[in-house]
């Protein structure tokens, strides 16, 4: 007979924690009817999981708020630039959720973004760079940024406040070196400003929505015949063909919308999704698979819901930490980048000012919790088009500057207490 000594007992505990506490402790779970799936999910909503439904609520509302005040917001042509306009916010944001996965915080990446396309655009401009070769020079840096800042959290043990707090000083001062005072770098090689100001063609457009939703639903079906035929947890099968459903009606409905002629100039079409849209479309599918389905992606949940135990188990959490800022530096270039496609310039100020609050605000609006442990690529996505729109739809509601600070404000106050208040449910529901 063998019996639990206390040190077992708290090991195993503690792993029962960790795992209620992260995000893919839904794997432990079973059920085999779609009247069950929702029963489950109404369970771990009362639970206190809210994930991004808070999110999803208020974008609705601030859409019926804008969209039945105002005159212009729903008109094709401010839809099509509010998803370029979120484009860069949602990319940062995305950057952002490693480093909260663990929880840590990187007020630098703002800066960072603008460093890496300064980087580009200096590239091009004055060393006549091929734009591949500029965009990687752009998030090398970023890379390098963020081993730099990683090595002094994880090695040293200087709070990460602290350490990206004087990267964020110290990274302007590095911008104005390269640009000047008052000076400003061309961003207008044809491919990246295309970026922000073309669309992809129709036909190609509805050729990849097709192929998106056949891809996706091919492998949510391949991955439940795999469940099944192993005995492992599984969703319900109606359950997989609702969510195929539901992003085909999404994938190709927006698809629809976008390649309808959107000008006002009869003679001048404009038509097709931005280029922006499968840029952030393909940043998520990866990290969405990086964190999802990579044993790297499980060693860094485990290491935000708890870092000793992660430790006990194996898991090198020095790299782990390490990896997550490199991870969240080389985004945020890629994120300055499109940031700068849009603007059509690079300053010293680029990434400067509220990017940074932006970006925090969205990753956290989105669902991804400040404490560590739990979130995913897509809440990046989902806040910062709730932040987009806010930014888009209010000057059209209130003229005055000052209500935007406000009201983003409030809405990412609001995020952050309906975050520690499901922390405080889940831990005392143990879901």
């Amino acid at each position: 007979m063998t019996t639990d000594t206390p040190s077992s007992v708290s090991a195993t505990e503690t792993s029962k924690s960790s795992l209620a506490d992260a995000d893919f402790a839904a794997d432990a779970r079973q059920v085999t009817t779609l009247r069950g799936a929702a029963t489950d999910y109404v369970n771990r909503l009362r639970g206190g999981d809210m994930g991004s439904l808070p999110a999803l609520l208020g974008l609705l509302v601030l859409f019926i708020v804008f969209g039945t005040t105002t005159d212009t917001f729903f008109t094709k042509l401010n839809l099509a630039n509010l998803t370029v306009q979120a484009a860069p916010i949602c990319v940062l944001a995305m950057a952002l959720i490693p480093v909260l996965l663990i929880g840590e915080i990187d007020l630098s990446a703002g800066v960072a973004s603008g460093t890496g396309a300064a980087v580009t655009a200096l590239a091009i401009v004055d060393k006549g760079f091929a734009w591949p070769l500029a965009v990687l020079a752009g998030v090398v840096v970023g890379a390098v940024i963020g081993v730099v800042i990683g090595n002094l959290v994880a090695r040293l043990g200087i709070p990460s406040f602290v350490v990206t707090l004087s990267f964020f000083l110290a990274l302007q001062g590095v911008m104005l070196l390269l640009i000047g005072q008052g000076g400003s770098v061309r961003f207008d090689q044809e491919v990246l400003r295309g970026l922000a100001i073309k669309n992809v063609p129709p036909t190609v457009g509805w050729i990849s929505a097709v192929a998106i939703v056949a891809l996706y639903g091919g492998l949510s079906l391949f991955s439940f015949r795999r469940k099944v035929a192993r005995e492992l947890a599984h969703p319900p099968l109606a359950l997989v063909w609702l969510r195929i459903g539901a992003l085909a009606v999404l994938v190709l409905g927006l698809t629809a919308y976008f390649n309808t002629n959107r000008s006002r100039n009869p003679v001048f079409p404009i038509e097709g999704i931005p280029y922006m849209i499968p840029v952030v479309i393909v940043i998520l599918i990866a990290l969405t698979f990086l964190l999802g389905r990579t044993s790297f992606g499980r060693h860094l949940y485990a290491v935000g819901g708890n870092a000793e135990a992660a430790r006990r188990a194996g898991i090198n959490v020095i790299y782990m930490r390490v990896m997550a800022f490199v991870l969240c530096s080389s985004l945020a270039a890629v994120a300055g980048i499109l940031q700068a496609a849009y603007s059509g310039k690079v300053s010293p100020g680029s990434g400067g000012g509220n990017v940074l609050l932006y970006a925090v605000g969205a990753a956290v609006i989105g669902g991804t919790s400040l404490f560590g442990g739990r979130g995913l690529a897509v809440h990046g996505v989902i806040g910062g088009v709730v932040l987009a729109t806010v930014d888009n739809g209010l000057p059209l509601l209130i003229d005055k500057s000052y209500a935007n600070f406000i009201v983003t404000g409030g809405v990412l106050l609001l995020a952050a207490s309906v975050d520690a208040i499901s922390r405080r449910r889940r831990s005392a529901s143990g879901v």
